[in-house]
């Protein structure tokens, strides 16, 4: 799917791509390439979907990754999702990476999720630290519309979604 992330050093929009990983030639990132989590490991659990955002011009170096599954057959569910190194921090290079990411696994429990959860998106926000948990879903919240289920999981609705994929997916 093609999508557009945002060059900070010269706010241009740079045409990008979100591929399944199974058709990719790249290798998946992991903690020991400073990634947070080991999409290589993960992607490799039965029923896991690995989704991978890179540049047309260079495809080779991955911006951002997803994980996305289907709980019990019907429950659209963000495993994991992560933005590449370079693209946090102060120092970041690509804006809109997450969103985009985001928005193509709301675009999934469209096409995947039954009954009533078709279009409903949850995911678990699972920090060491309370306050860092408290400020990541403050940000689902703010920047996503996501909405606090319970302790640890959010929720994003149809109507987010729908939001979600008319600004990053079209």
């Amino acid at each position: 799917m093609k999508v557009k992330i945002l060059r900070l050093k010269d706010n241009t929009l740079i045409d990008a791509r979100i591929l399944d990983s199974k058709y990719a030639s790249v290798k998946l990132p992991s903690v020991v390439d400073g990634w947070r989590f080991n999409f290589s490991k993960h992607s490799k659990r039965k029923g896991f979907e690995t989704y991978i955002l890179v540049k047309e011009d260079n495809p080779s170096e991955i911006e951002g990754c997803l994980i996305f599954e289907m709980k019990k057959e019907i429950e659209p569910y963000m495993s994991f999702i992560e933005v590449a190194p370079h693209n946090q921090g102060d120092d970041k290079r690509y804006e809109r990476v997450a969103g985009c990411l985001i928005a193509f696994a709301c675009r999934l429990s469209f096409m995947k999720g039954n009954d009533d959860f078709k279009g409903w998106l949850a995911f678990d926000i699972l920090e060491e630290k309370k306050e860092d948990e408290i400020k990541l879903m403050a940000m689902y919240s703010n920047k996503y519309g996501a909405l606090r289920y319970d302790e640890t999981m959010m929720i994003i609705t149809p109507e987010g979604g729908e939001k979600l994929i008319n600004e990053f997916l079209k």
